[in-house]
C-alpha cells in the first residue's frame, strides 16, 4: 500500500508534501505492526512475537530506505533540470571583428571587349568581283591584296577621258603656236592688236580645257585603280560578305553599297567599362589599375590600362564611359568577348567591412547587433558600397565593436546572449 503511494511530482514542495505523507504513513504502519505483535504471556507466544517484531522493523526500514533513494534521486534530475533549462534560455551567436577597407578598394564591373581598330572595307567603284585572296580568320598586313573587282566601263571611260586629253592637248599646241606667230607679227605691226588678243584668248582657253581633261583622266584612273582592294592596316579578316561574280557597287541615292570585308586589328584591344558616378572621382587615367578577367580564363588576370574617360556623366545611366587599353600581341583574347574588370579604386574615407547577413532590417534604421558583456545592443548605420557579400558600413560603430552574424529577428537590448565562435571578418555564412 506504500508503494502504490508514490508518484512523480514536478517540484521540490510537491517531493516534501510526499516525504511527509510517506514518513506518516511508515509510522502509522509501524504502530500497526506494533500492536499486532504484542507478545503474548506464553514463553513461546514471545519468541513468535520477537521474530515478527523484528521482521516489522526490517520491513518498514526497507521501505522506508527505498523511499529515500527514491526521492533523492527525483531532487536530483529535478535541480539538473533547472540548470539546463536557465543554460538554455540565454541564446548562443556567433560575432564578428569589423574590418577596416584598404587604401585602396576593388570594383567588379562587366565590359566588352573590343578590337583597337576595326573598319568595313567598301568598294569605291562599281563592277563584278573578280577574285578575293583572304577569307575570315586570316591575318593580313597593310597594303595586301584583298581582291580584285573587273570594271570593265570605268576601263572604257578612261580611255575615253584620255583620248579626249590628247586632243585637247593638241588643240592647245596649235593655240599656243598660232600665239607665238601672232605676237611676233604684232611686233612688226603685221597684224592687228585684236587678232593677237584673239589667239591668247584661244590659247589661254585650250590650256583650260586640257587641265580639265587632264582631272577627269585622273579620276579614272583612280576609279581603275580601285579595282584592287588593299588591307589599309595590320589585322585579322573577321568578314567576308560577297563572293567571285558578285555585283560591287560603290554607292549611289538607290542602291547602298557593298561590304567586302570587316578587318580588325586585335594586337591591342580596347575595353570599355560604365563606372557607376559614386566611385567617378577615384577614376583617374594613368593611375588606375585595371586587371581583365575571363570565364574561358579562370584564374588568369590580364593587366590592363585605364587611358581616358569621357570626363561626362550619363545622364540615363549615371555611369562615366572609361576605356581600357590592353596588349594582346599573341592574339589570345578574341575581341567581342564579355569580360570582368578590376578596377583598384582609390578609396575617399574609411570604413569597416561586414557580412551583408549581419544587416538587421525592421521598421526601424538599418541595424546591427553587437555585444558587450554578454549583453546584445542594436544599433543604427550608415552603408557605404555594396560589395555583394559584404558591405561597407561608414558611421555607427567602433573598431573594437563585435558584430553578431545572423541575428535572431527576435533579438533585442539588453538581451543575454553568449558567444560561440568568432567568425572570420568576410565571413558572411
Amino acid at each position: 500500500m506504500v508503494l502504490e503511494a508514490i508518484a512523480i511530482y514536478p517540484n521540490s514542495n510537491e517531493t516534501k508534501t510526499q516525504v511527509t505523507e510517506v514518513t506518516d504513513m511508515a509510522q502509522s504502519e509501524v504502530s500497526e505492526q506494533t500492536e499486532m505483535l504484542t507478545p503474548p504471556p506464553s514463553s513461546d507466544g514471545g519468541r513468535r512475537w520477537a521474530l515478527h517484531w523484528i521482521i516489522g522493523v526490517i520491513l518498514v526500514l526497507a521501505i522506508i530506505g527505498i523511499l529515500g533513494g527514491e526521492i533523492r534521486s527525483r531532487v536530483k534530475a529535478e535541480t539538473n533540470l533547472r540548470a539546463v533549462t536557465a543554460q538554455m534560455a540565454v541564446p548562443s551567436v556567433a560575432v564578428v571583428k569589423l574590418k577596416l577597407t584598404g587604401p585602396t578598394e576593388e570594383v567588379v564591373l562587366p565590359g566588352n571587349i573590343q578590337p583597337f581598330i576595326s573598319s568595313p572595307i567598301y568598294a569605291r567603284t562599281d563592277g563584278y568581283l573578280k577574285k578575293w585572296y583572304y577569307d575570315i580568320g586570316a591575318h593580313v598586313k597593310a597594303g595586301d591584296l584583298l581582291a580584285i573587282i573587273q570594271t570593265p566601263e570605268v576601263d572604257e571611260q578612261l580611255a575615253q577621258a584620255r583620248s579626249t586629253l590628247t586632243t585637247a592637248q593638241a588643240n592647245l599646241a596649235l593655240a599656243q603656236i598660232t600665239r607665238d606667230r601672232y605676237e611676233s607679227l604684232l611686233k612688226k605691226h603685221a597684224v592687228a592688236q585684236q587678232d593677237a588678243d584673239n589667239a591668247e584668248g584661244a590659247y589661254t582657253a585650250n590650256k583650260a580645257v586640257v587641265d580639265a581633261d587632264t582631272a577627269n583622266v585622273r579620276h579614272f584612273e583612280a576609279l581603275v585603280s580601285f579595282e584592287k582592294v588593299y588591307a589599309p592596316f595590320d589585322g585579322v579578316i573577321t568578314a567576308r560578305n560577297t563572293d567571285i561574280g558578285d555585283l560591287i557597287n560603290s554607292g549611289s541615292s538607290t542602291a547602298p553599297r557593298t561590304d567586302l570585308f570587316d578587318i580588325s586589328q586585335t594586337s591591342s584591344l580596347r575595353v570599355y567599362v560604365s563606372v557607376p558616378e559614386e566611385y567617378s572621382q577615384g577614376v583617374k587615367p594613368g593611375e588606375t589599375a585595371a586587371d581583365i578577367t575571363l570565364a574561358e580564363f579562370p584564374g588568369r588576370r590580364f593587366p590592363g590600362k585605364l587611358v581616358r574617360t569621357s570626363d561626362s556623366i550619363n545622364t540615363t545611366t549615371r555611369t562615366l564611359l572609361t576605356e581600357i587599353d590592353l596588349d594582346n600581341p599573341e592574339g589570345t583574347l578574341l575581341s567581342g568577348s564579355y569580360a570582368e574588370v578590376h578596377l583598384k579604386i582609390v578609396a575617399r574615407n574609411s570604413a569597416f567591412l561586414l557580412p551583408v547577413s549581419s544587416l538587421i532590417f525592421r521598421n526601424e534604421k538599418l541595424q546591427v547587433a553587437v555585444v558587450h558583456n554578454g549583453t546584445a545592443s542594436l544599433k543604427d548605420i550608415t552603408p557605404g558600397h555594396d560589395l555583394g557579400d559584404q558591405i561597407e558600413i561608414v558611421a555607427g560603430l567602433k573598431p573594437d565593436d563585435q558584430v553578431i552574424v545572423n541575428p535572431a529577428d527576435s533579438l533585442v537590448t539588453g538581451q543575454s546572449v553568449k558567444v560561440v565562435q568568432a567568425a572570420l571578418p568576410g565571413d558572411s555564412k
